[in-house]
């Protein structure tokens, strides 16, 4: 019996399968930084961001000192080596990627349109980064490319939420995943597992939530202790429990059953740069996690959504 969503041995769906099947091709995504800043950074809500965050997520995406299209040919030059026939996704990944006004968003966004074979935007960003104007531009930019908004969650647990700094509520997040998706417009959600006191019910019930959600994507992380990070601070003062790869597969295996099958599962681990982390040192082998969790869910004889309604 193969998954509904899989052409392989994967019993999940995957982000690779849901590319394929609706661009008919391999599909790379190319992580650029637009300088952008952060609400929990500026000071409009917080300072220093969020307990986890690295620099304000400066580290991630691409040369920031580089203009956004050198940045895309420079990484685009690598991956085609690797895929020579394969459609490009432009990413903004580094801090709020929609805290501006619209005419500078258009003016960072639109040249990718006119890219020969990007086939769309993906957008990382907070829900308080959005604002009405902002939705009605997302809207139009939809009917353009194939547009995605990430959405960072992490948890339900408000205890923990307030630990990590946030500064943002789960109203905030609950109200712009609807506004999001009365637009038609993609939405994917990342949640970090491992983080500091919370249990695998804590866990657990971040997905059951998610699935009362209209949501289309999540990207599940590991939890990452990063220097240079508050969360660095904490645990080196006073360590902290790190899931080990067995505990993370177990919950991993659990969250997926629980999940909706129809919702596509665009990360199964973190992609921490080696030189900044300090644990856990096994997320480092990112192929060895999702090939220990496929004989994992092999072995259990489990699919995604297996236990949806649980």
């Amino acid at each position: 019996m193969n998954f509904i969503y899989s052409d392989s041995n994967k019993r999940y769906y995957t982000l690779d399968y849901f590319y394929k099947h609706k661009f008919n091709s391999k599909v790379s995504k190319i992580s650029l930084n637009a300088n952008f800043t952060c609400p929990n950074i500026d000071g409009t809500k917080g300072y220093g961001g969020c307990a986890y965050c690295a620099s304000g997520s400066g580290t991630f995406g691409g040369n920031k000192n580089k203009p956004l299209i050198e940045q895309f040919y420079d990484i685009k030059k690598v991956e085609d080596h690797k895929w020579p026939n394969a459609k490009y996704i432009a990413y903004f990944q580094a801090n709020s990627n929609t805290y501006g006004s619209t005419p500078y968003l258009k003016s960072i966004y639109e040249p990718f349109l006119n890219i020969k074979d990007v086939v769309g935007i993906s957008i990382a960003t907070r829900s308080d980064c959005i604002t009405k104007e902002t939705l009605d531009y997302l809207e139009n930019l939809n009917k353009k490319t194939f547009l995605t908004i990430e959405l960072g969650l992490q948890t339900v647990n408000p205890k923990t939420n307030d630990y990590l700094n946030r500064k943002e509520s789960l109203e905030e997040f609950e109200n712009m995943v609807y506004e999001l998706h009365k637009r038609n417009i993609f939405i994917v959600v990342h949640i970090i597992n491992g983080l500091p006191g919370e249990t695998k019910d804590d866990m657990l019930n971040t997905v059951k939530y998610l699935n009362k959600l209209p949501i289309d994507g999540i990207k599940i992380h590991m939890l990452c202790i990063l220097k240079k990070t508050k969360l660095g601070i904490d645990y080196l003062n006073k360590p902290f429990h790190i899931l080990t790869k067995e505990e993370y597969i177990d919950i991993l295996c659990e969250q997926l059953e629980l999940l909706n099958e129809n919702i596509v599962i665009e990360r199964i681990s973190a992609d921490p740069d080696p030189k900044e982390l300090i644990e856990p040192s096994w997320v480092i082998k990112k192929f060895d996690v999702m090939n220990t969790l496929d004989k994992e869910m092999k072995k259990r004889n489990i699919y995604q959504g297996d236990k949806k309604n649980s």
